[in-house]
């Protein structure tokens, strides 16, 4: 079958039409008509090949909202015409440990929607039935994608570090990870601080349910908050004071990271010590988990923000989250 893509061609600098054949699907495997695509940063990272990863023609895309047109003999979970969901992996190995504990998202031979095959930026794409959520009916199509990856990055840290009501958290960096933070933590019904390096945006994020907005990069307001926070969860992708962070934290508080920085993280052990502190970090999440936030997101309504495109407007769309300039996440549709 025929597939019309938009892929990044090596040494140009904007996304081409290419025409691609889709290959057969095998025996445990979807195929989905492709309704609209979420773009990341991730996405971004891969067109610039900034991990040194991937491999051109590249078709980027991994927040897939479609309908499936056909399945494998041997799945069960899926039927031809259900609206589903693709995220960050399109496949696992389904033997090792983690596979088998339903921690799909540890898989040591993930398939990465992006990296192992064609993505969203297409008219088709193939998926490992696991892989493939399927999609509450009545839920907003045009806002899901971005939950599929941006969402599930957010909410996993939230369920597995068991976060409850009252509990006094903090979010550096309200963009595209950090709004949806804001949202599922407003409504599990926690003390929402969001640290921002933007002050413009202060009516905008208290509107999405933060209590508090201060400076992200001012190391004297930090100090202030010493002794604060239960939870600190970073979506930024560059280099802060996490000292002085993890000085806002309270004993046994936690500082998460989410946002994929290259800088190392340059922290005092003894900051870590005095009061028995900890730093994690954490990528996507299981299928089990993204279903969990689908069912969270259709109660509490907590969709991402999303300005929306045209699949030919694309490269519109990519040049405006380069700058910044898309509040808060971008969709493009067919």
């Amino acid at each position: 079958m025929k597939n019309k893509t938009y892929a990044k061609i090596e040494n140009k600098d904007k996304l081409e039409l290419l025409i691609t054949e889709l290959p057969n699907i095998d025996d445990n495997e979807v195929s989905i008509k492709v309704i609209n695509c979420g773009i990341c940063h991730s996405d971004i990272s891969a067109i610039d090949n900034a991990w040194n990863l991937s491999k051109y023609p590249l078709v980027a895309g991994h927040e897939i909202i479609g309908e499936v047109v056909q399945i494998g003999k041997n799945v069960k979970n899926h039927k031809v015409g259900d609206i589903v969901g693709l995220g960050w992996h399109s496949g696992y190995c389904h033997d090792c440990e983690y596979c088998k504990n339903d921690d799909f998202n540890f898989c040591v031979k993930t398939k990465k929607t992006i990296y192992s095959q064609t993505g969203g930026f297409a008219e088709f794409v193939n998926a490992d039935s696991t892989a493939v959520i399927p999609i509450p009916k009545g839920m907003d199509l045009d806002k899901i994608g971005p939950l599929l990856c941006g969402g599930i990055t957010v909410f996993t840290p939230i369920i597995e570090f068991n976060i409850k009501k009252n509990d006094k958290v903090g979010v550096i960096g309200i963009g595209g990870l950090g709004h949806l933070a804001i949202k599922f933590l407003k409504a599990v019904g926690c003390d929402v601080t969001a640290f921002s390096s933007s002050p413009e945006k202060k009516n905008e994020i208290l509107s999405m349910g933060a209590n508090e907005v201060i400076q992200s990069n001012n190391d004297e307001t930090l100090k202030k908050y010493n002794d604060r926070f239960d939870f600190i969860i970073s979506t930024v992708n560059h280099k802060l004071n996490w000292n002085q962070y993890l000085g806002c934290l309270k004993p046994r508080g936690r500082l998460h990271m989410v946002g994929a920085t290259l800088d190392t993280l340059d922290v005092s052990v003894f900051n870590l010590m005095k009061g028995r502190k900890s730093i994690s970090g954490s990528p996507v999440g299981s299928p089990k988990n993204i279903i969990k936030m689908l069912e969270f997101v259709n109660k509490h309504n907590t969709y991402p923000d999303v300005e929306i495109f045209s699949f030919d407007s694309i490269n519109e769309a990519i040049s405006k989250l380069r700058k910044n300039e898309i509040r808060f996440r971008a969709v493009v549709k067919w």
